[in-house]
């Protein structure tokens, strides 16, 4: 550019560049601060390959009560599960119209609202 004189906008099309805006910063970075303040990089960081640990959440510790409640309502869905399990293998179709006919029953509730 200094050379031939040429514009910012031929610069750009001489080295393939979208944009000539980024000629200008370069160029005005480059009068202020020298070739140091186009090897000063901005913007995101490149990503490190030093693993990154992360604490281990501990779990709040549960009293003994807390710990039988949590596991009898594991049981209750574990069952309630085979239960609906059994059914539709028995019987799929009977399974299917009566799940069928709640979802039906259900988005009418809702449009109603």
């Amino acid at each position: 550019m200094k050379r031939t004189g040429a514009s910012y906008q031929d610069t750009a099309i001489k080295f393939d560049m979208n944009n000539p805006n980024l000629i200008v910063t370069w160029n005005s970075k480059f009068l202020k601060e020298g070739i140091e303040g186009l090897e000063k990089s901005k913007g995101r960081p490149s990503m490190s390959k030093k693993l990154k640990i992360t604490p281990v959440k501990q779990e709040k510790t549960m009293s003994r009560e807390e710990q039988l409640e949590r596991e009898n309502e594991l049981l209750r869905l574990e069952v309630a599960y085979l239960k609906k399990s059994k059914a539709f293998r028995e019987n799929p179709d009977a399974y299917l119209e009566k799940h069928k006919q709640r979802w039906h029953s259900n988005s009418k509730k809702k449009d109603s609202d």
